[in-house]
């Protein structure tokens, strides 16, 4: 039963207070969310409270209940209910207790299923991300634990299904390039991790990494970080900083992940010693920089951007195929390709019967055999009724032709047809 706390008392248990949102005031210290990290609007969780907005953007979400310290911050009026640590800890003990035996959702599930959760989880990821961006812009320190949080949820969706969130990721417009590659890239890191058999705190840690690795591209000058168009000379070398700042940032908040350190500072090395900051060569790079050099070319050579149209997913794996050679380390990008499949989701082929299909999902056993929706035929150029093909099947007649580039055929509805979700 809640109990009236008055006054300000020396014992550390009694300044952590339940308190219901609707009694946040401006200079009291939020300790933390009663909530998922989903629920709220914010990237950090402690913090004191010194614009009336955000409580405003507290009440507006679902979250109902917060903690505050009050020896950071202000107390609760005299007289006014609020639950003490104490009093709660017999339930958050035996709430934690459940949450700990509970099995996590991470059944492997059809990509028609994951994709609508998994593009919750790319919409709330990708506010987190701009959050953490504009607090480092501020001077903030980054709050790596709501990274974790993060981290968990793309990596379940991963397990339940790899292509799905990984696909979703990909699509971005130009407003949120920076915010969503650095989803995707921590999407593609957890996806390789399983595939290089890491265990699954060093997954954890490549998918921490991954969120982070471009966030010293937080302190670049937003007309450079967003110009349309080539960059000069004066422009690339000010973008070259953002290993290095980024790094810096990261030293600079508590609980810093080693991994992370190293993936922000390293990612753009290249095994023949010609990649920037430290000029690296191959034994020098660590594996899981070697990891984040493939997933952010991949997902930067994919993406649209304002001067420049994405490639089609096959089409990227077989340009990034050319470059290995002095680019990437050969056994991670071989692991690479394997995680996404020689036809990524999302990819535009050519069937041996001369109908053109999208790969909606990748087949258990072989690369080269995925799942695809065939809706158009090359023999009468005409659109046909959407028929899905399992290259898979036993005895199956259809095979994959060829790759098709999405450009020569303009098809408007390419990303809904493999995803089933609209608006892309």
């Amino acid at each position: 039963m809640a109990s009236k706390i008055t006054g300000r008392v020396s014992s550390r248990k009694a300044m952590l207070k339940k308190i219901s949102a609707k009694q946040l005031v401006v200079g009291m210290h939020l300790k933390e969310f009663c909530g998922s990290w989903m629920e709220h609007p914010f990237w950090r969780t402690a913090f004191v409270i010194t614009d009336p907005k955000d409580i405003d953007s507290i009440l507006a979400s679902s979250i109902k209940e917060v903690w505050i310290d009050s020896s950071k911050g202000l107390d609760v009026v005299d007289g006014e209910t609020a639950i003490s640590e104490a009093e709660s800890d017999v339930q958050v003990e035996a709430e934690l207790k459940n949450a700990a035996q509970e099995q996590r959702k991470t059944a492997a599930v059809p990509a028609s299923v994951e994709y609508a959760r998994a593009a919750k989880i790319c919409a709330q990821s990708k506010r987190a991300v701009a959050s953490m961006f504009q607090e480092a812009r501020m001077g903030k320190a980054v709050d790596t634990e709501g990274a974790q949080k993060l981290v968990e949820e793309i990596s379940d969706s991963i397990s339940r299904n790899p292509g799905a969130l990984i696909s979703l990721a990909r699509l971005k417009t130009a407003d949120d390039y920076t915010y969503m590659h650095s989803v995707a890239v921590c999407a593609l890191m957890i996806a390789l991790s399983k595939q290089l058999n890491l265990d699954e705190i060093q997954t954890r840690s490549a998918g921490v990494a991954g969120l982070l690795h471009d966030l010293g591209k937080a302190l670049m000058p937003m007309d450079v970080l967003n110009k349309p168009g080539k960059l000069t000379d004066e422009e690339f070398a000010i973008i070259k900083t953002h290993p290095e700042e980024g790094h810096k940032l990261l030293l600079a908040s508590t609980g810093a992940d080693e991994m992370a350190l190293d993936v922000v500072l390293h990612h753009h090395e290249k095994t023949d010693g010609s990649g920037y900051p430290k000029h690296l060569k191959d034994s020098e790079i660590s594996l899981y920089a070697k990891m984040g050099a493939v997933c952010d070319v991949y997902d930067a050579i994919t993406s649209n951007r304002p001067y420049k149209a994405g490639w089609d997913p096959a089409e990227s794996l077989r340009k990034m195929a050319e470059w290995a050679n002095g680019h990437f380390d050969p056994t991670v990008f071989q692991a690479f390709v394997k995680s996404l499949g020689i036809y990524p989701v999302g990819s535009l082929v050519k069937l041996n019967s001369g109908r053109l299909g999208i790969v909606i999902e990748q087949a258990e056993k072989s690369l080269l055999t995925p799942r695809i929706k065939v809706f158009y035929s090359t023999r009468s150029n005409t659109r046909i009724k959407p028929e899905i093909v399992d290259l898979s099947r036993p005895k199956c007649p259809e095979k994959i032709a060829g790759r098709e580039d999405p450009a020569q055929w303009n098809f408007a509805d390419l990303n809904e047809l493999w995803s089933g979700q609209k608006g892309f």
